[in-house]
């Protein structure tokens, strides 16, 4: 609780300075207490007994005795444990919130090929990369989200490859009816198109050296910037993009800027920039013309050679990146990347390559990924569960809820709430876990609508909307009254509002606010059970103001995670 540290540490620091502690080391030390009823703030004198030859807990006692301001403090087995005085917090949280940020972000993420639907494992870049845009634009900053679109490799070559030599008859055959389409999703072009992805995958596997080498003519082309070839892959690909992002958009996701791999090798950037890598002290060449960096002499360790250009000329994948960063850094004070804890090693050689070029490193939050009970999600395998058909049953079951909940709604009512509670309930239970913490999708959790979920914290907000409703005005802002232990509690959650949007942000822990959400909602349905707005027709009106007060922090927090705030449910 920062707003208790900063009235903390200035009497903190003369009570240690009169008692012979030098230094502002303790600090550090000065943190949440660990459980609940020991208070808001926590610090272990144990530090100080060596420098003052004194026991910690006599230390603790002394300067218990000393220490006075607008909290409470308690000196209890060599710990000094701080509360903060009830009125006094009261007179914080209801003055309002400020949000410090004012940076200008970047934060690419998602990026997924564009060559078939979105599954469940590719969602999870998608969910935790806007919810860092969602936090971020919270917290203040000014934040730009980034789709960098692979428009000329391997994949985007399959798939052009197969379109043009491929009917419609040829697929269907080569596919025999395995992955057959859901009647759903016909028409949609993601779902569609990757049936001639996957017969392409297929007649690859048989081992024909002419499909091959036709693919890789049409990469190779790709790769010098060859303008008909590149309109090719556009045409291939774009379709299945847009289908992508419809699926995104229903789940709330949208980009600001879609910036073409392409642009750096028809614009001269990547000629221009290996030309740079080739003058760099650490390059070097392989016995087939290939250029690299050696990266082992700044201290990478494992897969040392970085190659840049291979030897017939055309540049690489992490070159194209390299450009593509050393651009971004020119739209932004801090740039953030969202990358799969596969992509480590190649984005270390890429922070490497770029600190070599004078250039600043990149944030990168890495997720682990989501697994199925039966095996890892894979578009190769076949084991996948495609994110449309998971926000389908999502929206199914949240019906089902809502109908038994709700019988005096209509069935367009009853769509409306289970679409917001279905896509609600899918996004938190991705979002709610650390993304470098993998874990094993199941539907029967990702659809909870209790404990740990986001139906939990949107049932608290309706709560909320619904007294504001019976009231029927705004509330009294600077209305006084009594602080019951439940009020209390709710008042000390809020208080931590804006640090927990600061530590998700500044440490790329959207993880850390979910759970926030969740303490939250909980606090405050104690608050509502306890402290009572409205009794017997008469407003309280200053629980009436706490009670919009959390609303509105409930409202803006749902909506920085992405979970749709409802009014009633």
């Amino acid at each position: 609780m920062n707003i208790l540290r900063d009235i903390i540490e200035p009497s903190l620091e003369a009570a240690l300075a009169d008692i012979g502690v030098s230094g502002d080391f303790w600090k550090n030390a000065l943190g949440t207490s660990r459980e609940r009823d020991q208070g808001d703030l926590s610090l272990p004198c144990f530090p100080f007994a060596k420098q003052l030859g004194r026991n910690p807990a006599d230390i603790a006692e002394e300067l218990a005795s000393n220490l006075s301001g607008n909290f409470e403090v308690k000196a209890a087995g060599g710990y000094l444990n701080f509360k903060a005085e009830s009125n006094w917090l009261a007179g914080k949280v209801m003055s309002g919130i400020e949000m410090p940020g004012s940076k200008d972000v970047l934060i690419e993420h998602t990026s997924a090929n564009p060559n078939g639907p979105f599954h469940v494992g590719r969602a999870r870049n998608a969910i935790l990369g806007d919810t860092l845009v969602r936090l971020n634009r919270l917290y203040g900053n000014t934040v730009r989200a980034e789709y960098y679109v692979d428009d000329m490799g391997k994949q985007v070559g399959v798939l052009a490859w197969a379109l043009a030599n491929l009917s419609k008859e040829e697929v269907d055959s080569i596919l025999d009816d395995k992955d057959e389409i859901n009647p759903k999703w016909s028409g949609k072009a993601d779902h569609e198109t990757v049936r001639w992805y996957q017969a392409a995958q297929a007649k690859r596997s048989e081992g024909s050296q002419e499909i091959e080498d036709e693919i890789s003519k049409l990469v190779h082309a790709s790769e010098h910037g060859d303008d008909s070839v590149l309109k090719q892959f556009e045409g291939a690909y774009q379709p299945v993009l847009d289908g992508m992002l419809e699926t995104l958009s229903r789940l709330g996701i949208e980009f600001d800027t879609f910036t073409k791999e392409s642009k750096f090798v028809v614009d001269g950037t990547v000629s221009a920039l290996m030309d740079r890598l080739s003058s760099l002290e650490i390059h070097d060449s392989a016995d087939n013309g290939a250029h690299f960096l050696d990266l082992g002499q700044r201290g990478l360790k494992g897969k040392t050679d970085f190659f840049y250009r291979r030897g017939d000329g055309s540049s690489l994948y992490a070159t194209r990146d390299i450009a593509y960063h050393m651009w971004k850094w020119q739209q932004c004070d801090e740039l953030i990347n969202v990358l799969g804890e596969d992509h480590k090693l190649q984005a270390k050689q890429v922070g490497l390559t770029l600190q070599e070029l004078g250039e600043r490193i990149p944030d990168v939050m890495f997720y682990a990924f989501i697994k199925l009970p039966e095996g890892k999600m894979s578009t190769r395998k076949g084991n996948v569960v495609f994110m449309d058909d998971l926000l389908e049953e999502a929206q199914a079951q949240a019906a089902s809820v809502v109908r038994e909940l709700r019988t005096d709604l209509s069935e367009e009512e009853v769509a409306k709430i289970a679409e917001a509670v279905g896509v609600s309930a899918v996004r938190f239970n991705i979002t709610k876990v650390s993304p470098d913490k993998g874990f094993t999708f199941r539907w029967e959790e990702a659809l909870s609508f209790e404990g740990e979920s986001a139906p939990f914290v949107m049932y608290s907000h309706t709560r909320a909307c619904s007294i504001a409703s019976r009231v029927g005005r705004d509330s009294i802002p600077d209305s006084t009254g009594d602080i019951p232990p439940a009020m209390h509690q709710l008042m000390r959650v809020m208080a931590c509002f804006v640090d927990k949007v600061s530590q998700s942000v500044n440490e790329n822990k959207p993880h850390a606010f979910a759970l926030y959400l969740l303490e939250l909602a909980t606090a405050y349905n104690s608050f509502y059970r306890d402290c009572h707005v409205i009794t017997d027709g008469v407003v309280n009106e200053f629980n009436f103001a706490v009670s919009e007060k959390a609303r509105e922090l409930l409202r803006i927090g749902m909506i920085g995670v992405g979970i749709i705030p409802l009014e009633s449910m």
